[in-house]
């Protein structure tokens, strides 16, 4: 009998195979850990249900005998500093470790199913015991996400019926009488037709993008986003690469169009101090999209005037501290970007 089992997921949404696995950690440990990724993430298509509402989900799912058992705690993304990650796995199971009263000899395991390349995690932590689980059913948690945003009727509910256990099925339905719901079926059809309009290419398309990150005296130039995905959405001002153009033309283009910022091409080509290309395979839901980032700096002075244009329906200078607290009101990486160039990851 372990005493603590680590169980990592997104959990998108609990569905009855995270059932299983849960049920096999409550046999195999005292208590159980589950880390319930992606928590720093806006909500979208992919994440579409916040760290609070799943840990709801999953307790729901507990028998009250258990349920004092079992800890729910939310566990952000570092998509480009995966140490990060990993140091915030370790303070979190050591704070809980703490928090049960266990020694140092307690013994540990993390549980998980090592189906394919992302199943990689459950070997970072060669101090804790591996409790490798098998593959229980066919779920798959992207396409009960695609049968809950793209529903055509009764029968996808009965599908989803029989793929999530009864307080999620529950939830789910209370969930889709919400703007939330409707805001992400809204994106869901567009992200579904923008890949249609690429099936028709011989392979999968890869596109490439540009952002900018301007800091000017303390505060960093943001974009809300017009359109979808992430309409609403903070986000860095950038846009596609033209077939004509470089990549450090395509920047300052976009920069210009999207903020209207007063300042003539030379000076901001001046103050590019660095450049890094971000590739996160799963970092935009339009499929493969790389996208070369900017870091523009302008030490001191008075800001600039902005003004929200092209595609963008506001642009504005946010002061650095502020950053802090809007992690998930960012699209796409668009945060750890700016972290990434600040030296704050």
């Amino acid at each position: 009998m372990l005493d603590l089992v680590i169980y990592i997921g997104r959990f998108q949404p609990f569905h009855s195979g995270h059932q299983q696995v849960l049920d096999i950690a409550l046999r195999k440990a005292r208590h159980v850990l589950v880390l319930a990724g992606s928590a720093n993430k806006a909500r979208n298509i992919r994440n579409p249900f916040t760290a609070n509402e799943r840990r709801a989900m999953i307790l729901e799912c507990v028998r009250p005998e258990d349920r004092q058992r079992v800890a729910v705690s939310p566990l952000g993304d570092w998509l480009y500093v995966e140490e990060r990650w990993l140091i915030e796995v370790q303070r979190l199971v050591a704070e809980h470790v703490q928090l049960l009263g266990l020694t140092d000899s307690a013994r540990i395991g993390v549980i998980g199913h090592l189906k394919d390349a992302s199943s990689y995690y459950l070997e970072m932590f060669p101090q804790w015991e591996l409790v490798d689980v098998p593959q229980f059913q066919a779920l798959d948690a992207t396409a009960l996400r695609s049968l809950y945003f793209g529903s055509t009727g009764q029968g996808d509910w009965m599908r989803l019926a029989a793929s999530v256990p009864a307080p999620v099925l529950d939830f789910l339905r209370s969930f889709a009488g919400s703007s939330f719901y409707e805001h992400m079926r809204r994106e869901f059809d567009f992200v579904r037709d923008y890949k249609a309009a690429w099936q028709a290419a011989p392979y999968p398309p890869t596109f490439v993008t540009v952002d900018c990150v301007v800091v000017h005296s303390g505060h960093v130039l943001l974009v809300k986003r017009a359109g979808d995905p992430g309409h609403g959405l903070w986000a860095l001002p950038g846009g596609f690469l033209d077939q004509k153009e470089t990549l450090e033309s395509a920047a300052l283009r976009e920069l210009k169009e999207e903020t209207r910022v007063k300042l003539p091409l030379p000076v901001l080509r001046g103050a590019i101090k660095a450049q890094r290309m971000f590739d996160h395979p799963e970092r935009s839901l339009r499929g493969r999209t790389l996208t070369q980032a900017f870091y523009l700096h302008f030490p001191s002075g008075e800001l600039p005037p902005v003004k929200g244009g092209d595609d963008a329906k506001a642009a504005r200078w946010i002061p650095l501290a502020d950053l802090v607290d809007m992690e998930r009101e960012f699209f796409e990486d668009h945060f750890e970007i700016i972290q990434y160039f600040l030296g704050t990851n």
